[in-house]
């Protein structure tokens, strides 16, 4: 990853890759551990929902190393979408037989959030996160 990474995610292996080619960037732009580990929770909190409830998606992430540094990250599928947003955001609520916790811990693990979904339609998933 130079600054941008896009990649289909169409199962475990996929997001792994897209985990390891982060990571390193980060470690090579000097972002800070405790940054770098945030990233990737969101990263593979979202990569997951992706294959969980959709099968298969996208995923763009894209480092901003001149100020103000940021950390962008953006999921997006064609799946069942997402019925109530607000709820989904709420600790314990899941569709899907989790603990329900993957969202809420995303909209804290960053600065901003922004949920785009329709029911059959799929899902939009951006996230920011401000470096040091």
């Amino acid at each position: 990853m130079t600054g941008s990474e896009r990649r289909v995610i169409r199962n475990e292996a996929d997001l792994a890759v897209l985990l390891t080619s982060v990571g390193a960037a980060c470690r090579r732009a000097q972002i800070p551990d405790r940054e770098t580990a945030r990233a990737l929770t969101v990263i593979s909190e979202l990569g997951r929902n992706i294959l969980k409830y959709a099968g298969r998606g996208h995923m763009a992430v894209d480092l901003h190393l001149a100020p103000p540094r940021r950390i962008d990250i953006e999921a997006m599928d064609t799946g069942p979408g997402i019925a109530d947003i607000q709820a989904a955001l709420q600790d314990h609520y899941s569709t899907g037989g989790t603990l329900g916790l993957g969202l809420p811990g995303v909209k804290r693990l960053v600065d901003h959030l922004e949920i785009r979904s329709s029911p059959g339609t799929g899902t939009i998933v951006k996230a920011r996160r401000w470096l040091p």
